[in-house]
């Protein structure tokens, strides 16, 4: 970074954690599209925690940015920074569980919050949603959304849930700035991908050969992905019982493993998941997306994730419960999908446009007040 000249101003640094689960490619998809739209405002302080290297690749690192393995020392050069007048701090985007553990976050950093805002620093929260919604936990998180100068949550139930803020799409519908820009309605599409958590019922019969017919009338080859390394098990079997391929995954090389299922995902004309960031992260690459789902809820969660989030970026309808469904219905719903693939598409754009849109709010929230 160039030397500033006397008088210039100067702008702040930006504490950001960016750990997550270590296990989910999705979680790099939102915490690089954060730092990429934070870089240009100020030096990155970043969070990472114990990151395997491949997932800090994945992240995108810059050779500027100064990364921390150790929360205490992080947390020290948050305070320091935040006492000399010069830090900003922004919430890592994604899904707080609304347990002590889960917001640890919130609560551990009050003291850098009322501190950075003291001393006329910035604090944004952006692309944030609730699992859970119980009074207690509310009530607890209230201090840090006072703190925060926008809060902007992915979601319309988090929003009336924590209030004091606006609703906005899903940091992962934003496009992947590392691609070349493509035409996605013409691109050549012939295969169907399946990729479901490991931690709900298996699919019926009924789903699988629903599934297998819809690939059958529109030629695709069927490939069960793994996305998250705990759902790699399910991914082999599912590949199997449908007759298709499977690409699998170790759990190293988050950023190799990315690129790969990017590749899969610009050749999908159809993505059948429960899992919220494969279904986004295939719909960026031109795919339909299918929530079409089994019976169970992950473990503290809410079986309407998928839809309520689809909903924030103005994308209706995507969420089958196939419980109960015939094998004809599950296809024909699957079908009634891919036939919505143009409006499905002007929707991403839509969706992609607003995100612009956020992204200029946080960088007018951020350069007020640089320092000298």
């Amino acid at each position: 970074m160039s030397a500033t000249a006397p008088g210039e101003r100067m702008p702040r640094e930006i504490f950001v954690p960016a750990r997550g689960q270590y296990d989910n490619i999705g979680d790099i998809l939102l915490r690089r599209q954060l730092l990429d739209w934070l870089r240009p405002n100020g030096p990155l302080h970043i969070y990472v925690g114990e990151a395997p290297d491949g997932y800090a690749e994945g992240l995108g690192l810059a050779p500027d940015d100064v990364q921390y393995r150790s929360f205490r020392a992080w947390y020290a050069a948050a305070l320091r920074s935040a006492a000399r007048g010069r830090a900003s701090y922004v919430f890592k985007p994604g899904e707080i569980q609304l347990t002590l553990i889960g917001m640890k976050e919130h609560l551990a950093m009050l003291p850098v919050l009322a501190l950075v805002r003291a001393r006329h620093g910035r604090v944004a929260r952006v692309g944030v949603g609730s699992r859970n919604f119980a009074p207690l936990p509310r009530a607890l998180m209230g201090p840090s959304i006072a703190l925060s100068n926008v809060s902007l949550w992915r979601d319309a139930a988090t929003a009336g849930y924590l209030g004091q803020g606006r609703i906005m799409p899903d940091l992962a519908f934003a496009s992947d700035g590392r691609a070349e820009k493509r035409d996605l309605a013409d691109e050549v599409r012939d295969v169907l991908v399946v990729s479901m958590r490991s931690d709900l019922d298996y699919p019926s019969d009924e789903w699988l050969a629903g599934v297998r017919a819809v690939a059958a009338d529109n030629g695709l080859t069927i490939w069960c992905v793994t996305q998250v390394l705990r759902d790699d098990d399910k991914c082999g079997q599912l590949a199997a019982d449908l007759d298709g391929q499977a690409l699998r995954w170790n759990g190293t090389g988050h950023d190799e493993q990315e690129q790969r299922l990017r590749d899969l995902y610009r050749r999908a004309a159809l993505a059948v998941s429960d899992r919220l960031h494969v279904l986004v992260g295939a719909l960026t690459e031109g795919a339909v997306p299918a929530a079409l789902l089994v019976s169970g809820q992950p473990k503290g969660g809410r079986a309407d994730k998928i839809a309520r989030h689809f909903a924030a970026a103005g994308l209706h309808d995507v969420s089958i419960d196939s419980a109960g469904l015939s094998i004809a219905q599950i296809r024909d719903r699957l079908q009634n999908l891919l036939g919505r693939r143009e409006p499905i598409l002007a929707g991403l754009a839509e969706a992609q446009a607003e995100l612009q849109t956020v992204r200029r709010l946080l960088d007018q929230v951020l350069s007020i007040e640089s320092v000298r």
